[in-house]
């Protein structure tokens, strides 16, 4: 499964470690991912989502109905 969240699309960055003698090694941010489940009113049901916590204060502003409406005429599918 991808390291993606479905709302803002954030993925996986890569950087360096950086010790104290200024060796560098590869290493990887991810995002801050949770599942998280919502009520759906328009449709009558729970959808459950992979989000960031970025994305669950944008839901949290627009709201799920909103969110999905955007996401739905961008293509992607949930």
């Amino acid at each position: 499964m991808a390291k993606r969240c479905k709302v803002t699309d954030k993925k996986a960055m890569t950087g360096n470690n950086v010790s104290h003698a200024n060796n560098k090694t590869k290493r990887r941010f991810l995002p801050n991912l949770h599942w998280r489940k919502f009520w759906l009113e328009t449709e009558n049901r729970w959808i459950r989502i992979r989000i960031t916590n970025a994305a669950l204060r944008t839901i949290d502003k627009l709201g799920i109905d909103v969110v999905l409406s955007k996401l739905r005429a961008s293509g992607k599918t949930i």
